[in-house]
C-alpha cells in the first residue's frame, strides 16, 4: 500500500491558537477520510506567522504548548506534522512536531534562521542542530522548515540520516516571481540530495504580508507532480509509491497581473476580516488609484461592505464626478458626495491672519487633502469601518502625498504598487468584468488641487519615475549606474533626493500590502536623520 501524505494549505491567524488548532483538526479529519497517513501543515501553523514579539512573552509560549497538547489528544487515525514555536528554558525554537494518537512522536528544530527582507528570526529563535527523520508506514521522511531548503546543508543532513523523502513546512510570503523562485530553489536541493519534496505553504494575509499558498510536490528528478492553487486554502493527498510521489492535480499558474491582483484582494479580506472591521471606506476621486482600490475592496469584501465617498472641491473636474458615479453604479456600492468648499472657505477665514501677506502655495492644496482625510476618519469613527488609503508606491517613494490628508487611513492597499502597475492591474481587472470606466484609465493623472494640475507638473513621467525607484530602492543600484543605463542625470538626482527626504512621511503611513521583493515596510529600514549622499 502506498504512503499517503496530505498537504494542509491553511490560513492561520497569529495568536488564534484555538482557531488554528480547529483548522488543523478539520484538515486532519478530511485527510483521514481520504485515506491519508500523514498531514503536513505549514510553518508555525499553530500560532500563525510571523508572531514577532509575541514570542518574547512566556505566556504566549505556554498557551501554544497547551494547545499543542490539546490538539494531540484530539487527532485520531492520522499522524500530523505541526509547525509551532517551542520554548526550552531560555531558548526558543521554530519547531515541527509529529503528533499521533495523543502523543508527540518527534520534534524537529529549524536550522536556518533568515534575517533579511521581511524576516527577523534570529531575534526570536535559536538554531536547531541535526536532522529529524520520521518513519511513517515504512517510509523514512526527513523534515525541514522553510529557510532550511533555501541553502545547502539541512536537506543534505536529512539525506545522510537516511531520509527517502523531504517534508518542508513553509510560511513563505508572496512577492512577484516568488512562485517560480521556490521551485527553482527546491530543484537545487533535489539535485544534491535526490530526495522528492513535499512543500506545504501558508495561505492568507497577515498585516503587510500575503502568503500565497501554491504548495507543490516534486519527484526526485525535480518534475512537478502536484501544484495547489494560490491565495486560498486547499487540501491535497499525494501517493508515495516506491519512494516517489505519483502525479496529481496541477493548478496552472495565473498571469502575473492576476497573481498580483489576487494577492491584494486576499490582503484586504484578511486584514479587515481578522481584525474584525465591518467594512471599508474609500475616498473616491475620479482618478485611477482610488478606482483600483475600490475594485479590489469590492472583490475582497463584497459591495455591501464597501462605501465610497466623493469629496469634491471647486477644482474637481466634472469628469471626475461623472466617472465616479458610473463606477459606483457598475459596482453597486454605497456612494455619497460631500462638497468640501464650505470647509475650505472656513479654513481660509480661520487662517487669514496667519497667512496674511504670504502667497498661496502647496499649503492651501494640502488643506484640501486634510479636510478630506478628516471627513473620512469621522465616518470611520462613527461606523467602525476602516478607511483604505489609495496612494501608490510611486507617490510614497517621492512624497507625492499629504500627511494627515490622503495618507489618513488604516490600511494602504496599493502601497507597494507602482503607478505603471496601477494601470496594468486596472486594465486586467476590466478583462474580468468592466468596472473601471475607460475615461478614468485614459485621462492624465491629477490630484486636482488647483486648476489644470497634472502629476507630471511636478514629477517625471511615471515610466521613468517607476524605473528609477525600482532600480534604486528595490535593487540597491547606485545613481551612477542608473544614469549609465540611460536615464537622465537630472531625473535620477531628483527622484533619489525626493525618495530620501520623504522617509519621515513613510514612517507615518499606514501598513500596506507587500507584493514586490522590497516594499516600504518590514524590508525598508532607512534612517530619517541621514546625511549620507550617494556618489554620482
Amino acid at each position: 500500500m502506498p504512503l499517503k501524505i496530505a498537504i494542509a494549505q491553511i490560513n492561520a491567524t497569529v495568536g488564534d491558537f484555538a482557531g488554528n488548532s480547529a483548522r488543523i483538526l478539520d484538515f486532519a479529519e478530511r485527510a483521514r477520510e481520504q485515506g491519508a497517513d500523514l498531514l503536513l501543515t505549514p510553518e508555525l501553523a499553530l500560532c500563525g506567522y510571523p508572531p514577532e514579539d509575541l514570542l518574547l512573552r512566556e505566556d504566549f509560549s505556554a498557551a501554544c504548548a497547551a494547545e499543542l497538547d490539546a490538539l494531540a489528544a484530539k487527532v485520531k487515525g492520522i499522524a500530523v506534522l505541526v509547525g509551532h514555536p517551542e520554548r526550552r528554558g531560555y531558548r526558543c525554537y521554530n519547531a515541527a512536531t509529529l503528533i499521533s494518537d495523543g502523543v508527540r512522536v518527534a520534534t524537529y528544530y529549524k536550522q536556518r534562521l533568515p534575517s533579511y527582507e521581511v524576516f527577523d528570526e534570529e531575534r526570536y529563535f535559536d538554531s536547531g542542530e541535526g536532522p529529524c527523520v520520521l518513519t511513517v508506514k515504512g517510509v523514512r521522511c526527513g523534515v525541514n522548515i522553510c529557510a532550511d531548503v533555501w541553502e545547502a546543508g539541512a536537506a543534505d543532513l536529512a539525506r545522510q540520516a537516511g531520509a527517502e523523502i523531504l517534508l518542508v513546512l513553509n510560511a513563505s510570503p508572496y512577492h512577484i516571481g516568488k512562485r517560480e523562485r521556490r521551485t527553482e530553489v527546491l530543484r537545487q536541493r533535489i539535485a544534491s540530495t535526490r530526495l522528492p519534496v513535499i512543500y506545504a505553504n501558508l495561505a492568507g494575509g497577515q498585516d503587510e504580508l500575503v502568503f500565497d499558498g501554491g504548495s507543490f510536490v516534486l519527484d526526485s528528478r525535480g518534475t512537478l507532480c502536484c501544484q495547489l492553487p494560490q491565495f486560498e486554502e486547499a487540501l491535497a493527498v499525494v501517493d508515495i509509491v516506491d519512494g516517489e510521489p505519483r502525479p496529481g492535480s496541477i493548478v496552472p499558474a495565473p498571469c502575473i497581473e492576476a497573481e498580483v491582483y489576487q494577492a491584494l484582494v486576499l490582503g484586504v479580506r484578511d486584514y479587515l476580516g481578522k481584525n474584525g472591521f465591518p467594512g471599508a471606506i474609500i475616498g473616491l476621486s475620479g482618478g485611477i488609484d482610488s478606482a483600483l482600490t475600490l475594485a479590489i475592496a469590492v472583490d475582497a469584501l463584497g459591495a455591501e461592505r464597501v462605501r465610497a465617498v466623493m469629496m469634491a472641491s471647486p477644482y474637481t473636474a466634472e469628469i471626475s464626478l461623472s466617472e465616479s458615479r458610473e463606477m459606483v453604479r457598475l459596482l453597486g456600492v454605497r456612494y455619497d458626495e460631500i462638497g468640501i468648499a464650505p470647509a475650505m472657505e472656513t479654513m481660509a477665514g480661520m487662517l487669514a491672519d496667519q497667512f496674511a501677506g504670504l502667497p498661496a502655495d502647496t499649503t492651501e492644496e494640502n488643506l484640501q487633502a486634510r479636510i478630506r482625510g478628516m471627513i473620512l476618519m469621522a465616518i470611520s469613527n462613527k461606523t467602525g469601518s476602516l478607511v483604505l488609503t489609495t496612494g501608490n508606491k510611486s507617490e510614497m517613494a517621492v512624497g507625492y502625498c499629504t500627511l494627515y490628508g490622503d495618507m489618513a487611513g488604516g490600511f494602504a492597499v496599493i502601497k507597494d504598487i507602482a503607478k505603471t502597475w496601477v494601470y496594468r492591474l486596472s486594465r486586467w481587472r476590466n478583462t474580468r468584468s468592466y468596472v473601471i470606466p475607460e475615461l478614468i484609465i485614459s485621462r492624465p493623472p491629477s490630484a486636482e488641487l488647483k486648476p489644470g494640475q497634472t502629476d507630471q507638473d511636478s514629477l517625471p513621467a511615471y515610466e521613468v519615475l517607476d524605473a528609477i525607484v525600482a532600480a534604486y530602492m528595490e535593487k540597491d543600484i547606485s545613481p551612477r549606474e542608473i544614469i549609465a543605463s540611460g536615464y537622465a542625470e537630472a531625473d535620477v538626482r531628483r527622484v533619489v533626493q525626493l525618495l530620501k527626504i520623504s522617509e519621515y512621511k513613510r514612517r507615518q503611513a499606514p501598513v500596506g500590502i507587500r507584493v514586490t521583493q522590497r516594499g516600504f515596510g518590514k524590508d525598508w529600514r532607512y534612517p530619517i536623520t541621514n546625511r549620507y549622499r550617494d556618489p554620482y
